[in-house]
């Protein structure tokens, strides 16, 4: 197996275990995590891969992924 192979499977199955832990969460919960990962996404690819950039965009994205869903 390639290891481009091997990395798509790995990436497919982590997708499928997060998505079954996600089942009893709340909508709030569940945006919050959408959003810190849609931030780290961002924050990874504005910095370059840094670290401090993913963690970053981490903790701003979960902070608005919980604020559009407030009550």
């Amino acid at each position: 197996m390639t290891t481009v192979r091997i990395a798509g499977i790995a990436l497919l199955t982590m997708a499928l275990v997060g998505l079954a832990a996600c089942s009893g969460m709340t909508k709030q919960e569940k945006s919050t995590a959408i959003g810190a990962g849609v931030g780290a996404i961002g924050g990874a690819i504005l910095t370059g891969g840094s670290t401090a950039g993913t963690v970053g965009g981490a903790a701003v994205g979960g902070v608005i992924g919980h604020e559009v869903n407030k009550k």
